[in-house]
């Protein structure tokens, strides 16, 4: 894997473990996004939350 796309890898781990601490504190968000019915969802909800988890870490 080229370092550019571990970099990217190790970025979106960090944004999910993100998403995971701030779900498990704030149980209105939690609940939206489980009130989520597919990917896109989930990508648009977290992008409002700040988070970018839409890519590919190869995409990038």
């Amino acid at each position: 894997m080229p370092e550019k796309d571990l970099i990217n890898f190790l970025k979106k781990i960090e944004q999910l473990n993100k998403i995971s601490e701030l779900i498990e504190k704030n149980p209105r968000k939690k609940r939206e996004l489980s009130d989520c019915k597919n990917h896109e969802e989930v990508i648009f909800l977290t992008s409002k939350w700040g988070f970018e988890i839409g890519k590919r870490w190869g995409e990038y």
